[in-house]
């Protein structure tokens, strides 16, 4: 036998496999590119959408974003329901 110098080269689903298997490699090294590039451009705070509001600020304060009275003073905003005014923007009185 001379396993393929001779008479009909490779077979079809040969050829397939391998082209399969090459779309597979370029496609996860496209994904992987893609992945890297996302997360290395991500902006900080996006991944605080949709959480609590609580948890959020305790993050802050657990990566020293925030002082304590500055967490303390946006818990109680918290708590009230945000029912108060803003700092600043008071009534003019």
């Amino acid at each position: 036998m001379m396993f393929g110098y001779g008479g009909s080269g490779w077979a079809a689903w040969e050829v397939a496999l391998m082209w399969a298997g090459m779309i597979a490699v370029v496609g996860l090294l496209i994904w992987a590119g893609y992945a890297l590039i996302t997360n290395a451009t991500r902006r900080p705070g996006r991944e605080h959408r949709g959480q609590d509001p609580r948890r959020v600020l305790d993050d802050r304060l657990a990566h020293g974003e925030i002082g304590t009275v500055e967490y303390q003073r946006l818990r109680d905003l918290i708590a009230a329901g945000d029912h108060q005014t803003p700092s600043g923007t008071g009534s003019g009185r």
